[in-house]
């Protein structure tokens, strides 16, 4: 009987001690996004590699998806999944950006003053509303070098926005532009390109007839910008820090 009664105590505990494992939920676009095929494809996004700057006593759940906007990420219902997980002491990584701009396009389009500033308000107060801590992120950069070797911006006001979001409503704030502009920048203009997709025809089995991506990351590109979102989110305190390596 006291041996049953310990293995059921035991299980009791586990049990508890699972529930209380938090979550960091990450919403966003391809950027960020796992990709098919990780062994063979030579694309990832940052969130897709960074379970291995975390220890086993957080759970990552990887939810962004390519071409997602901060309109579209809702409208099809994928918020309202990631929402019904959320639980007191989890946290949630929004970075949007990169297809809100899409003016062909309105199921994704969002004016940045209006429709934009007002979903990341949403999704913040959702967050919070379910106990969890939301966590900003301006879009990372686009390699965008002029002739001269000038890296040029290209979100224009979407992360002005998100900066403004996280000063008004005090928000934990990750300035990923700065961060990979700094990164672009460090690689040059030719160098640079490491860090994305640039093939020539017959270089890589996955893009047999080449490929020129400024976007995007490659392995090493979505490594080096993990690293860079694993620093900054280390010195916010907001009870992250404890699960980074």
């Amino acid at each position: 009987m006291k041996k049953i009664l310990l293995i059921f105590s035991i299980a009791i505990s586990t049990l508890i001690l699972a529930q209380q494992k938090p979550t960091l939920f990450l919403i966003g676009d391809s950027t960020m996004a796992n990709k098919e095929n990780p062994d063979k494809n030579p694309e990832h996004g940052w969130g897709q590699v960074l379970p291995q700057f975390f220890t086993t006593g957080i759970e990552i759940q990887n939810h962004a998806m390519n071409g997602r906007s901060s309109k579209s990420f809702r409208t099809e219902g994928r918020w309202d999944k990631v929402e019904k997980q959320i639980k007191k002491g989890d946290f949630v990584i929004i970075q949007f950006g990169h297809n809100d701009q899409k003016l062909k396009d309105s199921t994704k389009f969002t004016n940045p003053y209006t429709q934009y500033r007002a979903n990341l308000e949403r999704y913040v107060n959702e967050a919070r509303a379910k106990g969890a801590t939301p966590i900003l992120m301006t879009s990372i950069v686009r390699r965008n070098f002029n002739e001269n070797g000038v890296l040029l911006d290209t979100h224009k006001e979407y992360p002005l926005v998100v900066r403004m979001v996280a000063n008004d409503l005090r928000v934990p704030f990750v300035d990923m532009q700065l961060l990979t502009e700094q990164l672009e920048v460090s690689y040059g203009p030719e160098n640079s390109k490491k860090l994305h997709l640039h093939y020539k025809e017959g270089e890589d089995p996955y893009y047999p007839k080449g490929k020129d991506d400024d976007t995007h990351l490659s392995t090493l590109g979505a490594e080096s910008v993990a690293k860079l979102a694993v620093k900054d989110l280390k010195t916010l305190k907001i009870g992250l820090a404890k699960y980074i390596k």
